[in-house]
C-alpha cells in the first residue's frame, strides 16, 4: 500500500488530458480545480477498486477481473456506465485477441522463414558434396588415364 497519501493520486499528466478531452476547446481550468478532480478521480478508483475486491473475495478469488469491476460499478449505483464499460471491454478483448493472432502469425511466417533458410542451407551443401565428388571422380579418372 502506498507510505503516503499523495502516492495515491493519478497522474497530473493524465488527468490535465481527461480534463482537456472533457471540455470544449477554449474552456480553461484552473490549478486549484484540476487538484480537487485528481484528488476525486483517486478516490473514485480506491472506491470501486474496493468494492471489486469485495466481490473477488466472495467468489474466494485473490484476482479482480472485470466482472468485479462491473459488479462493483452497479453496488455504487452507477448502473448507466455499466453498458459502456463493457462495450469498451469487448472492444479491448477484440484488440488484444487480434494482437495476439498477428504475433502468431508474425512468428510462424518467422519459422516457416527459418525452415526455409535450413531447407536452402541444407540443399545447397548437398549441393556442394555432389560438386565435390564430382572433381574426385574427375580426378580419379585423370590419375587412371596416367597411369
Amino acid at each position: 500500500m502506498a507510505e503516503r497519501p499523495e502516492d495515491l493520486n493519478l497522474p497530473n499528466a493524465v488527468i490535465t488530458r481527461i480534463i482537456k478531452e472533457a471540455l470544449p476547446d477554449g474552456v480553461n481550468i484552473s490549478k486549484e480545480a484540476r487538484s480537487a478532480i485528481s484528488r476525486a478521480a483517486s478516490v473514485f478508483v480506491l472506491y470501486a477498486t474496493s468494492c471489486a475486491n469485495n466481490f473477488a473475495m466472495k467468489g474466494k478469488r485473490k484476482t479482480l477481473n472485470a466482472s468485479d469491476v462491473l459488479s462493483a460499478m452497479e453496488e455504487m449505483e452507477f448502473q448507466r456506465f455499466v453498458t459502456p464499460l463493457k462495450e469498451a471491454l469487448e472492444a479491448y478483448r477484440r484488440e488484444q485477441k487480434g494482437k495476439k493472432e498477428a504475433s502468431e502469425q508474425k512468428k510462424k511466417d518467422k519459422d516457416r522463414k527459418a525452415d526455409s533458410e535450413e531447407q536452402d542451407k541444407s540443399r545447397d551443401e548437398e549441393i556442394d558434396e555432389d560438386e565435390e565428388r564430382l572433381e574426385e571422380e574427375e580426378q580419379n579418372e585423370e590419375e587412371e588415364v596416367d597411369n
